[in-house]
């Protein structure tokens, strides 16, 4: 069996270095905001290049959270992508807002930026981007929008940390972004995890606040907040495999290019935007039969996933919000899209049997 992704593959590598760290943390017992914490929100905000890092629960809570300290609130609408991990939206919803979708492009699956102004409505504010499979959407263009209209900019990095945008890395852009420690992100941890980033310092002070029950200090709070910090047996974990990430972003890539390479055209993962530097926390491309494709891949034990069967206006939850047909190109890529395994551990054998057998399903499949 070939997995679609192996997160305790990567446990050998690191178990020496991840049993240092948790035996500090048992000797000390701080399993609740330890000092690993704050060891790893300095790490994280020295890698992503910005002055404040604040981890939380998980990704979900971190946009939630993002929402909450900019002040967005019932009667207000912030623009997203309706392509993507229902995160997005759901936090939107969950602090009173309105998600407004905006269609993707064709070709990288992200926001189509073009389409951004034409959404923007008095109600409006912010945009929430959602850098989708491991790679930053036009932020330049993005953060013109944003200043034109008084908005606020969110990056939803949970897929693209790590990630690189002429030299800026995901997270640093905009007035925060925040990422996902999920155990198959590019850097995962043991369960739920997320951060937020941010160069506003007034913002962080918000952001951590609001994560500890909207406590300034123990026994005083100043505004209603929510149970989200991070466990310090998490930020351990995190401590001990964040020396690695580059190498395993490097490996991602690399195995990104020999599917790449390998692939007959036109199957190739999204094009890649100039000036980004992709992290592929998923592999996909698109095709037009992805059914029998994906049945044909299963028999000879090769998993797949598919990144997402449903565009976010198509679930029950929220197909109020936009009639069917109105967002073409999520809808069309909801149909077609299919990632294949990628993950640092893949071996060139492993990932040969998936490219040999995705040949002949497409040869099996085509009418």
């Amino acid at each position: 069996m070939i997995r679609f992704s192996d997160p305790t593959a990567a446990h050998g590598r690191h178990a020496a270095a991840i049993d240092a760290r948790l035996q500090a943390l048992f000797a000390h017992g701080r399993f609740i905001m330890g000092p690993e914490v704050a060891e790893l929100e300095a790490a994280l905000a020295d890698y992503v290049g910005v002055p404040h890092a604040v981890t939380v629960k998980s990704g979900t809570m971190a946009l939630e959270l993002a929402l909450r300290a900019l002040g967005i609130g019932a009667g207000d609408e912030v623009i997203t992508s309706p392509f993507s991990w229902i995160s997005a939206a759901e936090a939107v919803a969950l602090v009173g807002a309105r998600p407004v979708f905006v269609d993707i492009e064709p070709d990288t699956f992200l926001l189509d930026v073009s389409r951004v102004d034409e959404a923007v409505t008095a109600r409006t504010r912010a945009i929430l981007p959602v850098s989708l499979f491991g790679q930053m959407p036009d932020f330049e263009r993005l953060e013109a929008v944003a200043r034109r209209h008084g908005l606020a900019l969110i990056e939803d990095g949970a897929q693209s940390f790590g990630a690189r945008r002429h030299g800026r890395r995901s997270g640093s852009l905009g007035n925060v972004g925040i990422t996902s420690f999920f155990p198959t992100k590019p850097l995962g941890c043991y369960g739920d995890g997320g951060a937020l980033f941010t160069n506003d310092a007034d913002l962080a002070r918000t952001l951590r606040t609001l994560r500890a029950h909207g406590a300034e200090r123990r026994g005083e709070h100043v505004a209603v907040g929510l149970n989200g910090r991070l466990d310090t047996l998490q930020a351990a974990i995190l401590l001990a495999k964040l020396p690695y990430l580059e190498h395993d972003l490097d490996e991602r890539r690399r195995l990104a290019k020999r599917y790449s390479d390998a692939l007959p055209q036109p199957l190739l993962g999204p094009a890649t935007l100039t000036g980004n530097e992709h992290v592929f926390a998923q592999y996909t491309l698109r095709l037009a039969r992805r059914d029998a494709v994906v049945a044909q891949l299963s028999e000879h034990g090769i998993q797949t996933a598919i990144y997402y069967p449903r565009a976010l206006h198509q679930q029950p939850v929220f197909e109020h919000l936009a009639r069917a047909g109105a967002l073409p190109h999520a809808e069309r890529a909801a149909r077609e899209v299919l990632s294949l395994p990628l993950y640092p551990s893949l071996s060139a054998a492993a990932q040969d049997r998936v490219i040999h057998a995705l040949c002949a399903a497409l040869s099996v499949a085509a009418p």
